[in-house]
């Protein structure tokens, strides 16, 4: 099978790493205290879920609309959160496997996420799956986070599809609604949200090595004779012989 049929989309926490949600909002409650603001109630916390630290700052808690203080605020509650976070990264059940047979089908992966390049630079060069994706989205490419689909769009375009042939893996209901504003099909993972919770998804699993290359073919509206370029219709199963030992689970 060729590689130019479809591209994947896949966001970081949640999917293809354990989320902390919890850490999240120990950082934004840290922050609020280090500033002197009240702290912001639970239902603002989540509703600030896949902003832009900035976005969140300016636009939801409505601390500052300066340049600069949005700047230092965001920075520091980045610092926050890594210094909670510890540099410890556990990958998703089925999420190896999953990113292992794409790669081994030579399928093109984007990677996306608002934290800052850097620290998501480090994070799979260190779980041992950075080679996997050829475009990676860091805050620093786009102006806003979900529910905006800003980072799928510029994901697209040096994945070179269209948006009609990209799939976005999230785990959240923000995510199945800016994939469906870029006009992309969405695979929710059930990793933080209830399935009934997702529905809105084009497709909804609880790990992702549970799907099959016939569900992405369906997902992206493949025509069977362009999908079946002469080779057989087989499922996200790797070769006995391809080896996955270098991808470790975790790392410090």
């Amino acid at each position: 099978m060729g590689c130019g049929w479809l591209g994947a989309i896949f966001e970081w926490e949640g999917v293809l790493i354990e989320a902390n949600p919890d850490l999240e909002k120990q950082a934004w409650l840290a922050l609020a205290q280090e500033e002197g603001k009240a702290s912001p109630p639970a239902f603002i916390l989540k509703r600030v879920e896949g902003m832009k630290n900035e976005q969140a700052i300016s636009e939801v808690l409505c601390w500052s609309r300066d340049r600069g203080q949005l700047r230092r605020l965001a920075d520091r509650k980045e610092e926050i959160y890594q210094a909670l976070q510890g540099g410890i990264y556990s990958l998703m059940p089925g999420s190896k496997e999953f990113v292992s047979v794409l790669m081994h089908y030579k399928i093109p992966m984007a990677l996306v996420s608002t934290r800052p390049r850097k620290a998501l630079e480090a994070a799979i060069g260190g779980i041992g799956i950075g080679d996997n994706f050829s475009v990676v989205v860091a805050a620093e490419d786009v102006h806003r986070g979900k529910p905006d689909p800003e980072m799928f769009m510029y994901a697209a375009q040096p994945l070179s599809f269209i948006p009609e042939r990209c799939i976005v893996f999230g785990n959240s209901n923000q995510t199945v609604e800016a994939a469906h504003d870029a006009r992309m099909k969405c695979v929710a993972v059930a990793s933080k949200h209830p399935v009934y919770e997702l529905r809105a998804a084009d497709l909804i699993v609880r790990r992702l090595d549970e799907l099959t290359v016939v569900d992405l073919k369906n997902l992206a509206d493949i025509e069977a004779a362009e999908f079946d370029s002469g080779e057989p219709e087989v499922e996200l199963e790797l070769d006995e012989d391809f080896d996955t030992s270098s991808l470790d689970d975790s790392f410090w």
